[in-house]
């Protein structure tokens, strides 16, 4: 509810600039938003990508070697347990005032901001959907459970972590929610994440 508050907010702003500049022509409101790199600092804080989807382990001391010992395993000693649980992540930018700056050159804005990451990543577990197979001899264990749970989020957190796709999925998004504070002022705005090149915007 905080969030829509906040956007509603900086949605309302963006709105009220645009109106006052169309109405008095006024230079000075221009640049007021121009210079205002606070909110654009919000604005890239708030433009965050969340993600959603499940995440699957399975854990298994059986080799399917179709070797007899491998045989007798399965049927007396098998522990195989398959776990899945849907995810949420959240990508963005985590903005201080080392990595952000807001900078105006004639008519072209620059903005930089850090790489996207990201920045938080929750495994819903009331939602987890379980399976095992077992030997005769083999006896339910919420230890091993537990070890595979930890196993599945490390793994599919570093997955995540590393998502290109993802990650320039945020680019965009931040891209085009700044694109839209800039675009009433007529000015050429370029954003530049991290190292890479700046990159102009289309505005509209």
């Amino acid at each position: 509810m905080k969030k829509i508050i906040q956007w509603a907010v900086i949605v309302l702003f963006v709105i009220g600039i645009f109106m006052l500049g169309r109405c008095s022509g006024s230079k000075n409101v221009n640049q007021q938003v121009l210079s205002n790199s606070l909110i654009v600092k919000e604005i890239a804080e708030l433009a965050s990508l969340e993600v959603q989807g499940s995440a699957s382990i399975k854990r298994s001391n059986v080799e399917n070697n179709g070797e007899w010992t491998d045989n007798l395993k399965r049927v007396f000693a098998e522990n195989t347990i398959w776990v899945t649980v849907p995810y949420t992540a959240k990508y963005g930018v985590n903005v201080t005032d080392q990595n952000f700056s807001v900078s105006q050159k004639d008519k072209l804005i620059t903005v930089s901001l850090p790489a996207p990451a990201l920045l938080s990543y929750e495994l819903r577990l009331n939602q987890m959907e379980t399976a095992n197979k077992k030997g005769w001899l083999m006896f339910s264990d919420d230890e091993t459970y537990t070890d595979v749970q930890k196993k599945l989020y490390e793994t599919s957190r570093e997955q995540l972590k590393n998502n290109g796709q993802y990650i320039e999925q945020s680019k965009e998004k931040i891209r085009k929610i700044i694109g839209t504070y800039y675009a009433p002022l007529k000015y050429d705005v370029e954003i530049k994440f991290g190292s890479e090149a700046p990159k102009r915007l289309q505005l509209k």
